[in-house]
């Protein structure tokens, strides 16, 4: 498969994470009396990974986030050459999507793009709150722990054909932990999207939603390099 048919696979997988994550904590998370709260919209993000997983996943390796192509790279799985290609296309996915989110949301009366449109961030921009330092640490270890689940998960000794389930699951747990703390990114394609159409404070923020997670990838990507391999 050529690299372009796979980074355009990688553009059509981070759309579908942005639009069914962001999309859901926009359009439903406080909708009336039905509204799926934290669990939900945690669900909705680990199901657009497992469900891009069993889609594209032998067509790109779905990705669908810097960090996670950075942490292959490092983790031996993903040649280094063709990062860019992958990055550049995750956040042209991730733009789209979060555009099209404004577009659909913007049509209910009274919609205020104040709300951040699930953008993320700290401080007064965090849910919860949390200071930078939270926020930053947080991002780290979550995406550091999310790439040892991916790197676990899809070694060849791992059990055959249940690496999405646990690649799902584990997005799903990351965000019922970090919601609070700083909307829960670990994905800078997730972060630049709803950022560019809100402006502003959510731009401003930006950097840490870039910093934390490649930094976090490196450190998950080296440490599962060291635990799995084997002992001679």
């Amino acid at each position: 498969m050529s690299l372009f048919k796979r980074s355009a696979t990688e553009l059509v997988g981070t759309f579908w994470l942005v639009l069914g994550g962001c999309g859901s904590a926009v359009l439903a998370a406080a909708f009336p009396d039905v509204g799926i709260g934290l669990l939900g919209v945690s669900l909705a993000f680990g199901l657009t990974v497992l469900t891009m997983a069993f889609a594209i996943g032998h067509i790109s390796g779905c990705h669908l986030n810097p960090a996670v192509s950075l942490g292959l790279v490092v983790g031996g799985r993903f040649p280094a050459k063709e990062l860019p290609a992958y990055i550049i296309a995750q956040v042209i996915g991730g733009v789209i999507a979060a555009a099209l989110l404004y577009f659909i949301a913007s049509g209910k009366p009274g919609f205020d793009l104040a709300g951040g449109l699930a953008s993320n961030g700290y401080g007064e921009h965090s849910p919860g709150g949390y200071s930078m330092v939270s926020g930053f640490v947080c991002e780290l270890v979550m995406t550091a722990m999310f790439i040892l689940i991916i790197l676990g998960a899809t070694d060849k000794r791992a059990p055959a054909g249940l690496a999405p389930i646990a690649i799902g699951l584990g997005l799903t747990l990351i965000h019922l932990i970090s919601i609070p703390v700083t909307n829960t990114s670990v994905n800078p394609a997730r972060s630049t999207g709803p950022a560019l159409i809100v402006g502003g404070w959510a731009i401003q923020q930006l950097w840490m939603f870039w910093v934390a997670p490649l930094l976090g990838a490196v450190i998950g990507g080296i440490t599962y390099r060291w635990l799995g391999k084997e002992d001679t």
